[in-house]
């Protein structure tokens, strides 16, 4: 199926909205408690949360234990590497802009589609592609001509582009899985049960870098009943129900028009960050958005 209906839209587009919101909290307690270690305690949180509903993963281990290299990988690219470069650039860089940077994955992901999987993208996918690339630029030099002929990136905008190369990659291990995963050789998993084989090896991979990051950050706040609360929605919200949604999207649709559906990620952050930080968005923003949102419609049409 290549087309987008009303429900691959619903699908698509609830992630971004959590993901928003993953990126105004984790704005908020960023500070209150290290990258790697909010990482960590979302992933152990989320597999809590999901493993006593795909628990056949675990009493059946077989599927998993021959596949492990797979699933190794897909829980370090997916949720070891993402989430802690987004939780990383947020300490540099305000949601807005950090949601508006992600927006390269369309770029990334016909790259990452050319290189590794030898699929050429069509005309509309390119266009579309190159109008989300034209989006973050605008939002990277604040609307300036000038700004944008002497950009220079800080460590949090480097930080996201590394997190969109990631999920790209992430996207097309979904979509494109090794035989072992395909056809019949595939475990007769629901969709519940292949997430909670992604968290197993995804959150342990979160906390052997949360461990090494305590060396150098060690937590700075006390733990108060806000922090839980945030710890608590990036755990249900951003992680158990925008990765099951996002995967059916996948499965849907592909990656390379799902990733343009992310890219609806910044407005609900900035309308977030309004509501929440009180940070007003900017007429780049705006000029931003449209760009993208153009890349949206051009690719999504037949």
């Amino acid at each position: 199926m290549s087309t987008v209906d009303s429900k691959t839209t619903l699908l698509l587009t609830l992630p971004p909205l959590l993901w928003a919101g993953n990126a105004v909290v984790g704005a908020l307690v960023v500070h209150a408690i290290p990258p790697l270690a909010l990482n960590a305690v979302r992933w152990v949180l989320a597999a809590a949360i999901v493993l006593p509903l795909g628990r056949r993963v675990v009493l059946e281990p077989g599927p998993l234990l021959a596949r492990w290299r797979y699933f190794a990988t897909v829980g370090l690219i997916g949720i070891g590497s993402y989430n802690a470069f987004q939780y990383y650039a947020l300490r540099t860089s305000s949601p807005v802009n950090v949601t508006l940077i992600g927006s390269s994955m369309p770029l990334w992901m016909v790259v990452v589609g050319m290189a590794a999987y030898r699929v050429t993208p069509t005309w509309r996918q390119v266009a579309g592609a190159a109008l989300s690339v034209a989006g973050v630029l605008v939002v990277l030099s604040h609307g300036s001509a000038q700004a944008l002929l002497a950009l220079r990136f800080v460590a949090g905008d480097l930080l996201m582009l590394a997190a969109a190369l990631a999920w790209s990659i992430y996207s097309w291990m979904l979509a494109r899985p090794p035989a072992s995963m395909r056809g019949e050789r595939r475990p007769h998993w629901n969709r519940t049960e292949f997430l909670a084989a992604q968290l197993l090896f995804g959150a342990a991979w979160a906390s052997v870098g949360a461990l090494a990051e305590h060396a150098f950050l060690p937590i700075a706040g006390p733990f108060t009943p806000a922090l839980a609360g945030a710890l608590l929605f990036v755990a249900l919200g951003p992680a158990v129900l925008a990765y099951w949604a996002w995967g059916a999207g996948v499965a849907r649709v592909g990656p390379t028009l799902a990733a343009l559906f992310s890219n609806l990620t910044p407005l609900f952050a900035a309308l977030l960050s309004l509501l929440l930080l009180g940070e007003p968005p900017h007429a780049y923003h705006l000029a931003a958005f449209v760009l993208i949102a153009a890349g949206i419609v051009v690719s999504a049409r037949r």
